[in-house]
Parts: structure tokens; sequence; C-alpha cells
């Protein structure tokens, strides 16, 4: 159950960040409202992974699920450029939640 708990937290992740694109001032308070319960929801989530799952590979496939989540919302949504380099960067990234999920599996 942690495992899903852990990717509805970078789910959480995603959408908070994608919310806080949304945010147009500080006295936009909906959209803030709504990007800090997306971000609150997101660590609870998290909270109840790391009860079983070792903090630094939650924490590394949180962040590094939120990472590519950001790139494909920001070239998809907002037209952020894509080169080569930042395609390979990004399969480094995977590589590595690939690689840290396959090592907690084993233990």
């Amino acid at each position: 159950m942690s495992w899903i708990f852990l990717l509805i937290a970078s789910l959480f992740e995603i959408a908070w960040v994608y919310a806080l694109k949304r945010v147009t001032s500080v006295t936009d308070f909906s959209a803030i409202f709504i990007t800090l319960s997306l971000l609150l929801l997101s660590i609870f989530f998290l909270s109840l992974a790391v009860r079983t799952i070792p903090i630094s590979v939650a924490y590394a496939l949180w962040t590094g699920i939120g990472i590519v989540g950001a790139l494909v919302i920001g070239v998809s949504l907002y037209n952020e450029s894509v080169d080569a380099t930042r395609i390979f960067c990004i399969g480094l990234i995977l590589a590595g939640i690939i690689g840290i999920h396959l090592s907690e599996l084993k233990t």
C-alpha cells in the first residue's frame, strides 16, 4: 500500500506544481489555496509512504516523478522548449527512478 501512497503523493506533487504556475499574484487567494492544498496532500501521502519505504528512496522517487511531470506539463501546456540534452537528462532521471525502485524491491 505504501507504493500506492507514494504514487498518489507524486501525482499531487505534479498537480501542485501545475497549480503554482496558475498563481498570478499574491492576492490570487483561490489559486494559492488550491496550490497549498495540493502541496499538503502530496506531503500527507508521502508521510504515509515513508512509514514502510525508506525516506531516501521515497523522497528520491517523489521528487524524480515530480520533475518529470513538471517537464511534461511545461512542454505540453506552456510550450517550454525541449531539446536532445533535456531529453537525455530526463532519461537519466527516469533511469535513476527505476534503479532506485528496483533496488528497493530486492531488499
